[in-house]
């Protein structure tokens, strides 16, 4: 049976790159069948666009888990797992995130680092196990390094993650880590056109805070202007969506020249969200200087203010 190799549920440059990687490490190791997945079709600019510059294939697409040979990279919550993942027997688990609701019936192959990128993980893993890394997988974990830490602004960015881009550079061949980061960032910036729906779920995650549901979502821009003549049907989407049974929802529109974020915010508890960040809502907004990341700088924070 395949090992069919998963990130998270809205899938992102690291998620998929992670999944390329860790499927063709698998194949390498074990001599087992392992196939990368994604859990859509549809895969934001970005990772469009950094797929086809390293010449690699769309991951499959895997929305059931039920009767499969999982591993999951990028992620050990439920709320961000294919559905029926309670009936898949998951293998492995790769990541870089605080450790989620995920149990397992029996011992499994587990390596996080508190690391800005699961990449950055899986470049020690080929490292120490002297697995040969393809020139384009190499390029399209580079790719996610440098999306992941914001090309090393995010507080998230550790020596670690610079070290496996200094040599993902010699691998992959690319020599100019910022020319690929702004390609990068203006495809994953692009907002016209756009679905507000397509916008809102580009880079979103639900997480269980103390028993409630709290979505957050995020946007990362070259300036606020991109979004200003779509900022009231962003907050009517993200109202929508808290709707749906979620006590918040927050959007986070995260001006990389700036180095600072507008959090949108939809919430039961208004006050409880200013509590978190020490900021008050204007409208329907705060600005939070130096927020860049919502792994380190935005879900902790939430995380005991909701006492979780």
């Amino acid at each position: 049976m395949s090992v069919h190799v998963v990130g998270h549920s809205s899938p992102d440059t690291d998620s998929v790159a992670s999944a390329i990687a860790y499927a063709h490490y698998i194949k390498c190791t074990t001599g087992a069948d392992a196939v990368a997945c994604a859990q859509s079709a549809t895969l934001n600019p970005e990772t469009t666009l950094v797929l086809k510059k390293f010449g690699l294939a769309t991951p499959a697409v895997l929305t059931d888990a039920e009767g499969k040979d999982v591993a999951l990279v990028d992620f050990s919550d439920i709320a961000q797992a294919p559905a029926n993942i309670g009936k898949a027997n998951i293998v492995a688990i790769v990541d870089h995130h605080k450790i989620g609701d995920i149990t397992t019936n029996g011992p499994i192959f587990f390596y996080a680092q508190p690391v800005g990128c699961t990449c950055t993980v899986l470049h020690e893993m080929y490292t120490t196990s002297k697995v040969e890394l393809p020139k384009n997988i190499a390029g399209a974990m580079l790719a996610a390094i440098l999306s992941d830490t914001v090309n090393f602004k995010s507080p998230t960015c550790t020596p670690a993650d610079k070290t496996a881009v200094a040599a993902l550079k010699g691998v992959s061949g690319v020599s100019d880590t910022d020319g690929l980061f702004m390609d990068m960032l203006k495809a994953k910036s692009a907002v016209d056109g756009v679905p507000i729906k397509d916008l809102l779920f580009r880079d979103y995650k639900d997480f269980d805070m103390g028993g409630k549901k709290v979505g957050i979502g995020q946007l990362e821009l070259a300036t606020l202007d991109q979004v200003a003549p779509m900022r009231a049907d962003l907050y009517k989407a993200i109202s929508d969506l808290k709707a749906d049974g979620r006590h918040s929802v927050l959007f986070m529109l995260t001006d990389v020249v700036k180095e600072g974020t507008d959090l949108l915010v939809a919430s039961d508890e208004p006050a409880l969200i200013e509590k978190a960040f020490n900021g008050k809502i204007s409208g329907q907004s705060m600005w939070i200087d130096g927020m860049m990341s919502r792994k380190k700088q935005t879900v902790p924070p939430l995380q005991k203010a909701f006492g979780a």
